[in-house]
């Protein structure tokens, strides 16, 4: 099949762009606004860029009303954010705080969460998570949509503390990913947790042709 997006003439039942770029890392992210007030929101546009220095980025559409959500706000006020990684265990605490819409609700306390105090910037960490990244606001990059409400912002951050607990790490000092179990989006209502890992090497092209023989 072939479609253009523009016209979404895929002649399917759900539209399966988001189902097409799979899985994607769920960017779990709490800000503060300009007094102090904490918001949490998951975004399923997120990864990482590079490694020195690193950066991440998510992206975020808007609000029904076709204002700007709040972490962005909030990350445009203060220019800090922390990435908390989504798990399993965490997965429906994940869920609530993505249906929490009301301006000015701390989702992570109505999603049954508890904070944990950054070392670097004022937003919160989330207890559980076992990875956290804080971050400053480096750039955002806007979108245009086709309408108001497709319109994007793209947020990065630089990464200037890093937390893992160290109950997510191996005894040779790798991070357990199989055990901590990230989830990640799917297309649909879709998501997927990590549980099962294989390595390859870098392959010489000598030796990749070698195995494309065997």
């Amino acid at each position: 099949m072939y479609y253009e997006p523009r016209n979404n003439d895929h002649g399917l039942p759900f539209n399966p762009l988001k189902a097409c770029v799979v899985p994607r890392p769920i960017g779990w992210i709490s800000t503060v606004d300009a007094d102090g007030a904490v918001n949490l929101a998951p975004f399923s546009f997120f990864n990482m860029l590079s490694y020195n220095p690193p950066y991440v980025l998510f992206s975020s559409g808007m609000h029904q009303d076709s204002a700007h959500k709040d972490t962005v706000q909030n990350i445009e006020q203060t220019g800090e954010f922390v990435y908390n990684m989504a798990t399993w265990d965490q997965r429906q605490a994940m869920n609530l705080s993505a249906l929490i819409v009301e301006r000015g609700v701390d989702e992570l306390a109505a999603a049954g969460l508890e904070p944990l105090p950054s070392s670097l910037v004022r937003p919160p960490r989330v207890k559980g998570a076992p990875v956290h990244f804080e971050c400053r606001h480096y750039q955002t990059l806007d979108l245009p949509g086709r309408t108001p409400r497709a319109a994007h912002k793209v947020v990065i951050g630089e990464v200037v503390g890093v937390h893992i607990d160290d109950g997510a790490l191996t005894a040779d000092g790798l991070l357990d990913v199989a055990r901590i179990r990230p989830i990640g989006r799917l297309g649909y209502m879709d998501y997927v947790s990590v549980e099962e890992l294989f390595s390859m090497e870098k392959a010489t092209p000598e030796e990749q042709i070698g195995q494309a023989a065997e």
